[in-house]
């Protein structure tokens, strides 16, 4: 799965805070806050901020985390279970480049390459 921009595409947008109480966060997201606390506990990625007074305080990363794990559940239709393996493989995954760069690049070293043997002859 390519990664995609969940903020844009899901329409949804961020308010430029460094931090979000589980209210802010439900309402963001459309869910409610006991679908919020429940993805926390399942998803280890998602580890808000506790306040002294035990407050949840969720971070822009929590909160773009959050929103991939809705889109894999929701929009992509994964169970709980499959969005947890999905992520673990997006996390493990190498970034995607075009093939056809990886090639002209490789022909460039290669060129270079042959350049330094030439010189050592």
């Amino acid at each position: 799965m390519q990664w995609i921009d969940l903020e844009f595409n899901s329409g949804v947008s961020i308010p430029d805070k460094e931090y979000f109480r589980i209210g802010e966060v439900s309402k963001i997201l459309g869910v409610a806050p006991y679908v919020v606390r429940y993805w926390e506990s399942e998803f280890k990625s998602v580890r808000p901020e506790r306040t002294r007074s035990d407050q949840r305080l969720y971070r822009r990363k929590d909160l773009r985390q959050l929103l991939l794990i809705k889109h894999l559940l929701y929009i992509e239709g994964f169970t709980v279970n499959g969005a947890k393996r999905q992520l673990m493989k997006m996390k493990n995954a190498p970034p995607e480049t075009d093939k056809g760069q990886n090639r002209a690049r490789l022909e460039e070293i290669k060129k270079g390459l042959c350049l330094i043997r030439e010189i050592i002859r």
